[in-house]
């Protein structure tokens, strides 16, 4: 018996000490594992020393005092200058920003974030290749272990609320940012260019020269068309064709068109060396002025001054309120003056010829002995038959050439520079400047006998209008610069609607217009 119960007496202390020994290493482990408890044989923490220093201070070194994190510290507030909130937790919502009138920044609320789950966030590597159920336990276990979902964790978090703005503050920057955007729908693209011609009219026996200028048409919205020995008027409001004049003699034909500014009186030059006057709206020839000794190809107006080119290359002004009309002669040309056209300002008279020169004439009249160029251009190779001036720079010239040249050049005509040429690859035959668009058509011959809308001043070509199965010979422009009339050896007259204005900017341009004229009225 004494041996029995003394085997039951170790064996109950062995499993006393075994259980001891196990409750110990738990407990142990869980001292471990708990983030907040305090770490053995560590140096203490700043803010322990600091609130131990401070007890220290006040009421004298106590050995028994001990300080943990997350639990507040057993002693008077009186005495205490140490908060009694524990360091990184907010206790309250008394920390917020200072309540300064006109502030205007966000303060962010440290205690709001979650700085592990933020880093865990910024660092860990992006897995692709994970599954949908993977994704979905991981949501799972995320909010088991955390209470929230990971992925949805704010990195960083701004609390409060934005101050307001001092009494009569004004923000000046306001006002860019309470402008209405633009919808994307709304914004502006390249305007609509039509393709295709939008009238065609038969010019039968139109004359297919190169030399000839056959087409004008008038501020009062009529068109001329010189069809071999007789010239028509078309009103384009009305679409009346009228019958204006034929030459008598079987042999002579119309070579040249011009209507004055006003557009009452029609210029009319011909085979036989005349250069006709006409009133339209009496349809009779005012007078005939003879000058000179060969064909009229081509005519300008300048007010009351009307210049002609010839076939032998001299250019005459005629006065057409006197009897004796000729009151200069320009001989600057050894062969024929197909182009001639007075600048809008009235300063400078171009003229080009088929001996491949340009010439720029002063506005002069004959008094100081022989007029001469101001400038003479020589850098085209074929005849200069395209010459038309810049509408809203008055010293810019644009000029064409023809089969050898196949080049439009723009010129600077005070310093005689060429300020940009471009190849056409085909004979230039007409230049027109818009008055709408900065913008230039011209007119072209073999191979594609078609219209190039042209960018200015890159001179990137914009489109090509195409139609016409013939060379075209001569361009016109309507009176509001929206409509492009073509006259072609195909013996057709296309109209072509490239420089129409949207409504908005048509209304603009009237408004400009009646204000200007009564302005001038006022004068």
């Amino acid at each position: 018996m004494g041996k029995g119960s003394g085997r039951v007496a170790s064996r109950a202390t062995e499993t006393h000490s075994i259980l001891m020994a196990q409750f110990l290493f738990e407990s142990d482990l869980h001292g471990l594992l708990k983030l907040d408890a305090p770490i053995p044989n560590a140096p203490p923490a700043r803010w322990q020393r600091k609130a131990k220093e401070a007890v220290v201070g006040n009421t004298g070194p106590s050995p028994d005092v001990t300080l943990t994190p997350m639990k507040p510290v057993n002693r008077s507030h009186s005495t205490s200058k140490t908060p009694s909130k524990t360091p990184g937790k907010s206790g309250s919502k008394s920390q917020n920003t200072p309540n300064k009138t006109g502030g205007d920044r966000y303060i962010p609320n440290r205690s709001a974030m979650q700085m592990d789950v933020a880093n865990f966030l910024l660092t860990k590597e992006d897995s692709s290749d994970e599954t949908p159920t993977k994704k979905e336990h991981q949501k799972a276990w995320a909010m088991n272990l955390n209470g929230f979902d990971v992925e949805e964790a704010k990195i960083l978090r701004l609390s409060g609320k934005p101050q307001n703005a001092p009494e009569g503050y004004q923000n000046n920057l306001k006002v860019l940012y309470s402008q209405k955007n633009t919808p994307g729908s709304t914004r502006k693209t390249g305007r609509y260019i039509a393709s295709m011609s939008d009238r065609i009219l038969d010019a039968p026996d139109i004359r297919n020269d190169y030399y000839l200028n056959l087409i004008d048409w008038s501020s009062l919205n009529f068109l001329a068309v010189a069809l071999d020995k007789t010239v028509y008027l078309w009103n384009y409001e009305s679409r009346e064709i009228i019958q204006l004049m034929q030459m008598e003699h079987p042999d002579d034909y119309i070579s040249s068109v011009s209507w004055i500014k006003e557009g009452n009186y029609l210029a009319i030059g011909t085979s036989n060396a005349e250069v006709q006057l006409w009133d339209i709206q009496q349809k009779k020839r005012l007078r005939n002025m003879i000058s000179h000794s060969s064909r009229v190809s081509s005519l300008s107006w300048n007010n009351y001054i009307l210049s002609s080119g010839s076939r032998t290359g001299h250019i005459h002004h005629h006065d057409v309120r006197v009897a004796e009309h000729h009151v200069a002669t320009l001989a600057g040309h050894t062969q024929e003056v197909c182009g001639l056209k007075w600048a809008p300002d009235g300063r400078y008279i171009a003229s080009g010829g088929n001996d491949n020169l340009v010439n720029i004439w002063p506005n002069t009249q004959g008094d100081n002995g022989r007029p001469c160029p101001v400038q003479t251009l020589t850098q085209h190779q074929g005849a200069v038959k395209a010459v038309a001036w810049s509408p809203w720079q008055s010293n810019v010239l644009a000029t064409g050439g023809g089969t050898s040249d196949r080049h439009i050049r723009i010129w600077n005509v005070c310093s005689g520079t060429c300020l940009n040429t471009v190849d056409a690859q085909s004979q230039v035959c007409a230049i027109l400047w818009s008055t709408n668009y900065k913008e230039l058509v011209s007119g072209h011959g073999f191979a594609q006998n078609q219209l190039v809308l042209w960018k200015y001043p890159t001179m990137s070509k914009i489109t090509e209008l195409k139609g016409h199965t013939a060379r075209v010979l001569s361009l016109t422009m309507s009176p509001d610069g929206s409509t492009v009339a073509s006259a072609a050896a195909d013996e057709t007259l296309r109209l072509w609607r490239c420089f129409e204005l949207d409504p908005s900017r048509k209304k603009e341009k009237e408004s400009n217009t009646k204000s200007s004229i009564i302005h001038q009225g006022i004068r």
